[in-house]
């Protein structure tokens, strides 16, 4: 097919990272057309970029020259956009979460079924370079059946630290909006359901409204237990190898896998590292540094390739679905006092 021409909704870190990972390393595809709630960023970025600012949604799923849209809005207007781009018969990429509930993310694959468009959501662990080898490593059996993992996702320094619509109730908390990376990779390295869920989710902080601190115990479908410690309320430094990291327990070998540094796996009773990752320079490059964005074009170029092969993206909107369910299920847990079962 010809040149994929992109839309980009929401222009806050992730629609900024997005542009310029389309424009500077995605042969083929195109940003087209712009646009956010706060139109002078839109007209700014617009600008930067040489594309268009288009005043709203429905301006810019109406282009004619744009195939695909990216949705990187705050979670809780996810659905309501999503369902509007697929209508207009665009592909979709959602920004994690896909919605702030499992009803809202099934009619959202719903339209795009209805649509004949692809629905994929922006799980971008999956395509760290750590993390895919130790799905290579899991999937070959090097390690045996995965038996047991334990699971840390920990961002350093309170809720002041976060873009502040994470502070607004209407979009739930930390384990919600960025632990939910975690579920996704839970399920994507295992390639098991998350079948229960007990949860202890909180504020360390007084002051703030919404849940940033949960602990989790979770069995998946096949028998293996998960734990997940997920917090944006560690002070700072944090502990080392916390960001995005697992200890994965195998019937015949171990993996300790941080995203953002080693992936260390055993072979004959001893640690090896297998992969590493070159440190994000966020104070010095910045958010844009290409050290950064690897995984990102990578993400975002199996989406285009999927659009171009007319085939299912390898994150479907059923990933999205599930890793939201999971979610809620901790909170409902923590409320209750109980064990969830997940359907």
């Amino acid at each position: 097919m010809s040149e994929i021409g992109v839309g980009v909704i929401g222009l806050g870190f992730m629609g900024q990272t997005n542009t310029e990972t389309i424009t500077r390393y995605c042969p083929g595809a195109s940003v087209k057309a712009v646009c956010d709630l706060d139109t002078s960023r839109a007209e700014k970025l617009a600008r930067e970029y040489a594309v268009e600012s288009e005043p709203s949604v429905e301006a810019l799923v109406g282009r004619d020259d744009i195939s695909a849209v990216f949705i990187e809005t705050p979670h809780n207007v996810h659905a309501q956009q999503a369902i509007a781009a697929a209508a207009a018969g665009k592909h979709v990429m959602i920004q994690k979460p896909m919605a702030c509930s499992v009803a809202e993310c099934d009619a959202v694959i719903e339209a795009c079924r209805r649509a004949g468009v692809q629905c994929s959501v922006s799980f971008t662990q999956r395509s760290r370079k750590c993390n895919i080898r130790a799905k290579q490593l899991i999937d070959s059996g090097g390690i045996g059946r995965v038996r047991q993992i334990m699971e840390w996702h920990f961002i350093p320094g309170g809720l002041a630290a976060f873009p502040k619509w994470q502070s607004d109730r209407d979009n739930l908390g930390v384990l919600f909006g960025h632990g939910v990376h975690s579920f996704d990779r839970i399920r994507w390295l295992t390639g098991t359901e998350i079948a229960t869920v007990y949860a202890k989710c909180g504020s360390l902080e007084p002051d703030v409204e919404v849940e940033g601190t949960s602990m989790l115990l979770m069995t998946l479908a096949d028998g293996t237990t998960v734990t997940l410690w997920s917090s944006g309320q560690i002070p700072k430094p944090g502990f080392p190898r916390t960001q995005f990291t697992c200890w994965v327990v195998g019937e015949k070998g171990l993996i300790d896998l941080d995203a953002y540094g080693e992936l260390r796996a055993t072979h004959d009773d001893r640690w090896e590292v297998l992969e590493s990752q070159p440190p994000v320079d966020w104070q010095g490059k910045g958010f844009l540094d290409p050290v950064r964005l690897e995984s990102y074009a990578r993400h975002c170029q199996d989406f285009f390739a999927a659009i171009r092969e007319d085939r299912l993206s390898p994150i479907t909107g059923w990933d999205g679905r599930q890793a939201v369910a999971a979610a809620l299920a901790a909170y409902e847990s923590s409320n209750s006092g109980k064990e969830v079962v997940l359907e």
